[in-house]
């Protein structure tokens, strides 16, 4: 039936499309452009690194360790801000965060540090914090962050503070935990510099010679400071994040190039060109409802701030669309129960707005 719809829906747009229409040629010629763009600026020393520390954190650090933190008997000093950074430590994306909030969240995790986990994951991963940084600029990418992880532990003080619920059963450890190993450490080290120097503004000589250098580094504890097996899980695991992310965010970056051209730049300012709260508030609407694949909310956003998209309503939907999405909703809903959920819902857009209006008057 999927298939038939597919295919169905591929014969109507090439059936109506005035693909004759000067403005769709350079809507299509655009999205190619913006690809371009992309995978000469973000590919290579943003994105494939992002991939292989993803990699080392599933296959080679220890996730139990952070988990068993985010039990109810956890203090709130420990488990609120380990459940705000727990996206960078897990490495989680949009397409895992909800499966593992169900998980900590059903072994009996508070209300709290459980949807304070759910609303920063799948934006404070590392991939998404440093695209943001250097596509939209260091401002907003530390702006995101900051108020996201802000944000994460209020939303989750208010939801205990509500319901003062857990999760049914106890928080369980599995037997078959990863070890993190020194060594282990020092390889994910080694691939967060590489990661943070790529993007560092500097001598091209001294920032190519430190790449190569931390490169380097890299492949040989890769291939000769890890057992056979750890290397080959390493390089599957690190391939199963790109085959998941890569083809959605190509998508989304075409789309986006698309948008840039189609879409009035007049109904952008007239909706979310003014740093108030009206257009502030829409922007956590559109972005709770919009379903964004995990990084193809930064081309999209960096297409709306082209067209005149302001400051507080870009941060507020990159608050709540990577948060949120209508998919999203239907399932948190299935876990929670109506009442938590919608409250949830509810506080996702309330403080989304509330960073992004503050970000707008400071920025």
């Amino acid at each position: 039936m999927k298939l038939f719809v597919l295919i169905v829906a591929v014969f109507l747009l090439f059936y109506f499309v005035p693909f004759d229409s000067e403005i769709v040629q350079q809507s299509i010629l655009n999205g190619f452009k913006m690809l371009n763009e992309y995978a000469r600026q973000h590919v290579l020393l943003c994105l494939v690194p992002a991939f292989f520390i993803a990699g080392t954190i599933s296959v080679m650090l220890k996730k139990d360790a952070i988990l068993k933190f985010l039990g109810p008997d956890a203090k709130r000093i420990i488990s609120y801000p380990l459940a705000a950074i727990s996206g960078a430590i897990l490495a989680v994306c949009s397409c895992t965060i909800l499966p593992i909030f169900g998980g900590i969240y059903k072994k009996g995790a508070g209300i709290g540090p459980a949807t304070t986990f759910l609303f920063a994951g799948p934006a404070i991963n590392i991939a998404a914090i440093f695209l943001t940084a250097r596509v939209l600029g260091w401002n907003l990418g530390i702006a995101r962050m900051v108020a996201t992880i802000t944000a994460s532990i209020l939303i989750g003080l208010v939801m205990e503070a509500i319901y003062k619920g857990k999760g049914s059963g106890g928080f369980v450890q599995t037997a078959e935990a990863n070890t993190s190993s020194a060594k282990a450490i020092v390889f994910f080290v080694l691939q967060l510099l590489f990661l943070v120097f790529s993007g560092l503004k500097i001598n091209p000589t001294i920032k190519n010679a430190g790449l190569g250098i931390l490169g380097i580094s890299v492949l040989s504890m890769a291939f000769f400071g890890f057992e056979r097996d750890e290397t080959k899980a390493w390089i599957a695991e690190t391939w199963d994040f790109a085959k998941k992310i890569l083809p959605y965010l190509f998508i989304g970056v075409f789309l986006a190039g698309i948008i840039t051209k189609l879409l009035p730049q007049n109904v952008v300012v007239f909706l979310l060109g003014k740093n108030n709260i009206l257009s502030t508030f829409f922007a956590s609407v559109i972005g709770a409802f919009m379903y964004f694949a995990t990084l193809t909310e930064v081309p999209i956003v960096q297409a709306l701030t082209q067209l005149g998209m302001a400051k507080g309503p870009t941060l507020a939907l990159l608050m709540a669309g990577n948060s949120l999405s209508l998919p999203s909703m239907i399932v948190i809903t299935r876990l929670l129960g109506k009442k938590k959920a919608f409250t949830y819902f509810g506080l996702v857009i309330l403080f989304s707005t509330l960073f992004g209006m503050i970000y707008g008057l400071l920025a």
